[in-house]
């Protein structure tokens, strides 16, 4: 292991989320099994303060979620010294086999943590606490990824040794590598993925502004939220990122997060999951609009977290645009 402040705060980090979730699961099973809102008995009243204090907790846990997958790529950049052959964080998280597993699982465990933070954010809004078995259900689905993912952290950070040689971006990002995910995405072409991503974003975000506005297709617009999310991600690699660094073979989705390029990656990323976050959120109340305690909070809600979802949406399009623009790089 390589004692490093940012290893140990990720370590640290992992380790409290993880037994705080299987903490609140623990109490949760026993909400699921015996929450009634109509009795008055010892034992609802006990789950009903319960419940507040777990889901406050809950609230900073996955709060502290959403931020560990920046923590985690920044620290893999700030490791990226400590190895022959790295430059950014693609060759520090190659260093070892669970490099990559780990940042993948911390993309989905964000995802969880987000829909459960506007689950539950809908929940407190009715005053019978209408979803509280949703939200415990969800909580209960999420505990083994965040297990998984404390696993996969830890044998990685874990497993860190300074004598060995990794491969550069400029090798794994690559077409000349002809295997793996990295050459997919390179190989495929800059002005039709160019084409792609524009007229998706554009049927996005009509739709998203379609939904506000009209108060239909909401469930469209979280489908192609979730699609968007994707598309801009390959995106970022096949022509966006060349743009950026002003190289037409340098496609490392890593780089652009560095103190050269302004770390305009961290927030064109966070635009991403925000994005994404917020849309399928939307997606995911709409079956709820006609619980009786949630009207009408919960159609307001839904619309904000539509408009944010488009507003980030907006933003991550103009930035990456400005930068096309503004490169010195054609292609």
């Amino acid at each position: 292991m390589i004692l490093h402040p940012e290893v140990i705060a990720n370590l640290l980090a992992s380790y409290a989320a993880t037994f705080m979730v299987i903490y609140a699961t623990f109490y949760g099973v026993q909400i699921l099994r015996r929450w009634d809102i109509r009795s008055g008995d010892e034992l609802q009243l006990a789950l009903e303060r319960k419940t507040y204090l777990i889901s406050t907790v809950l609230t900073y846990v996955f709060a502290l979620q959403l931020f560990s997958i920046f923590l985690y790529v920044f620290t893999a950049d700030a490791l990226c010294p400590l190895f022959v052959g790295a430059m950014c964080a693609a060759g520090t998280l190659n260093v070892n086999a669970f490099g990559y597993p780990t940042l993948l699982i911390k993309i989905l465990t964000f995802m969880l943590a987000g829909l459960w933070l506007i689950l539950n954010h809908a929940d407190n809004q009715g005053y019978d606490y209408p979803l509280i078995k949703k939200k415990y259900s969800l909580l209960a689905f999420i505990v083994p990824f965040m297990i998984l993912e404390t696993i996969l952290e830890s044998a990685y950070f874990l497993g860190l040794k300074a004598d060995v040689i990794t491969s550069c971006c400029g090798s794994l990002f690559s077409i000349e590598r002809e295997a793996g995910l990295g050459f997919i995405l390179v190989s495929l072409p800059e002005r039709a993925m160019a084409w792609i991503f524009y007229v998706s974003m554009l049927c996005t975000l009509t739709c998203g502004i379609f939904f506000y506005r009209r108060g239909r297709g909401g469930y469209l617009y979280s489908i192609l939220s979730a699609m968007m999310f994707v598309v801009s991600i390959i995106s970022i690699v096949s022509f966006i990122s060349p743009y950026v660094y002003e190289l037409p073979t340098h496609h490392c989705p890593f780089c652009i997060v560095m103190r050269e390029y302004h770390y305009i990656g961290y927030f064109l990323y966070m635009l991403l999951f925000t994005a994404a976050v917020c849309g399928i959120g939307t997606g995911a109340l709409l079956p709820f609009r006609g619980v009786q305690s949630l009207t009408p909070a919960l159609g307001i809600f839904i619309r904000r977290l539509a408009i944010a979802s488009t507003g980030s949406y907006a933003a991550f399009t103009a930035i990456v645009t400005c930068e096309i623009a503004s490169s010195n790089l054609m292609m």
